[in-house]
């Protein structure tokens, strides 16, 4: 597939995401860019988080490390469901509760404004560094086969790509989001389905034939029952299950979308049935890369970039035929947009409203907070891109491990603050707070890094995220002083 028509696909795909976008933002407001207006539907909410949670990462690197880890991220999938169940259950009705448009004022409220900030201020740095992993991704794969062979640098193509997300977020907010990104997570579930199909027409296999290649796999292979291993299944449950409460419940980026529903009961549904949607599509992805390490294998295929994260793309634009490069550039289109659109307004959201003390009523707001909030929109996005080429001379490590790595060490310190919002009646003050709060993920990787050579073989995987938790609470509270909550 030649470079100019993949460059045609993308071109396509946005003007119809631009037109969407263009319709479902007419006539928004202020409450429209930070909360729908909250009449979202809870099953448009459901649908448009798959491609949220999902993005590069799963529609690149999930089927290609599947050659190095086999199934077994599918115990951190099952373990992140247990973990949406956890937030509809007990950490909604909460934030419901207070009528929050920041979950981090949930913070303010039970332990002082420095511990809103903070956490405010993890969020801003955890959420833009996964995006800028998350995009870097499906940028670079763009820039391989795409812009590199027409003569466009890197950081211009990283440029366009933000530009184009600012041309359909930057005025309708979270009102527009919830509909471009279920337009973008049906384009996504139907790339990996014609993905699938486009592997069983080269090798002549039906949906039977294509399921006996999976079960066949020596790649199938989900739960592994060495406890001394960082992917050992109960560790992977409960880690699993950390990662989904504090990277949806604890993160703005999710919960501003769930708290844009039409009530409590409709966030919980939309909840629920996510959590059993997430894990069918992620077995999807799991099943997809069994079949293209298999294809790998029949045809004798030797990649010329040995990551895990090249298998996919290499494949579906190289070796499967048109009709597969055509779904697979559609794929990563929804892929890319869908990553980090959200990021700016979730961003800007917590930074107006936990830094600044921005209203989000009509009535309140001020002409200069107007006129303030898309200046701040742009300049996350101009760290994105800074982030981006940042990524640009990391690690080759598949970039969901990377991402996963990063999320147990800086959302630790979130974890720590809710757990004390949550389970005492403490309050927090001075520079205390931002001071634990970076100490206790540098300690978390240091106990990590030895974790093999002090207890006997064991070493520590994602888990790690419950002790960066547990150790941020216990040191803050040490610290705390106690009184009574507002409400």
């Amino acid at each position: 597939m030649s470079p100019l028509l993949i460059l045609g696909c993308i071109s396509l795909y946005f003007v119809a995401l631009l037109s969407v976008a263009a319709w479902t933002g007419r006539k928004s407001t202020t409450d429209g860019y930070f909360r729908g207006n909250q009449r979202a539907p809870w099953f448009l909410i459901a649908f448009g988080l798959i491609g949220d949670s999902l993005s590069g990462l799963t529609f690149i690197s999930v089927p290609g490390q599947v050659g190095t880890l086999s199934f077994s991220y599918l115990q951190v999938v099952l373990g992140n469901a247990i973990g949406y169940w956890l937030i509809a259950g007990w950490i909604l009705p909460q934030f419901y509760r207070l009528n929050l448009t920041s979950i981090y004022g949930f913070l303010g409220n039970g332990l002082g404004v420095e511990a809103q900030r903070t956490g405010a201020a993890f969020f801003l740095v955890s959420r833009l560094l996964g995006s800028a992993a998350r995009l870097y991704l499906a940028i670079r794969v763009f820039q391989v086969h795409v812009f590199e062979p027409l003569g466009i640098p890197f950081v211009v193509s990283v440029f366009g790509v933000i530009l184009l997300i600012l041309a359909y977020t930057l005025k309708g907010g979270i009102k527009t989001l919830i509909w471009t990104d279920a337009f973008q997570s049906g384009f996504l579930l139907l790339a990996v389905v014609l993905s699938i199909a486009a592997i069983g027409h080269q090798l002549d296999l039906g949906p039977m034939g294509l399921l006996d290649a999976i079960q066949s796999s020596p790649s199938f292979h989900v739960f592994n029952t060495d406890w001394r291993a960082p992917d050992f299944v109960l560790k992977q449950l409960l880690s699993g299950a950390a990662l989904a409460v504090v990277m949806n419940g604890l993160d703005q980026n999710n919960m501003q979308k769930n708290l844009s529903c039409r009530s409590l009961p409709d966030a919980q549904r939309n909840l629920r049935s996510f959590s059993v949607v997430m894990v069918a599509v992620n077995t999807a992805f799991l099943g997809l890369g069994a079949l293209l390490f298999h294809y790998l294998s029949v045809r004798h295929i030797t990649l010329s970039n040995g990551s895990t994260d090249n298998v996919f793309p290499e494949l579906a634009l190289h070796h499967l035929g048109p009709f597969a490069a055509l779904v697979f550039v559609i794929g990563l289109s929804a892929a890319t947009f869908n990553s980090a659109d959200s990021v700016l307004t979730t961003l800007t959201t917590s930074f107006c409203v936990d830094f600044l003390g921005f209203s989000t009523d009509a009535p309140s707001i001020t002409r200069r907070q107007l006129q303030a909030r898309p200046i701040i929109h742009c300049g996350f996005a101009a760290l994105l891109l800074l982030a981006i080429l940042g990524f640009q001379r990391f690690t080759q490590t598949s970039a969901i491990q990377l991402v996963l790595e990063m999320a147990t060490l800086t959302y630790g310190p979130l974890l720590g603050l809710f757990l004390l919002a949550f389970f005492s009646r403490l309050r927090l003050g001075g520079p205390v707070v931002p001071f634990v709060c970076m100490a206790a993920p540098i300690l978390s990787w240091w106990v990590q890094s030895q974790s093999a050579r002090w207890f006997g073989g064991y070493r520590m995987g994602f888990e790690v995220l419950l002790f960066n938790g547990v150790i941020t609470a216990a040191a803050l509270a040490c610290f705390a002083r106690r009184s009574r909550r507002s409400v």
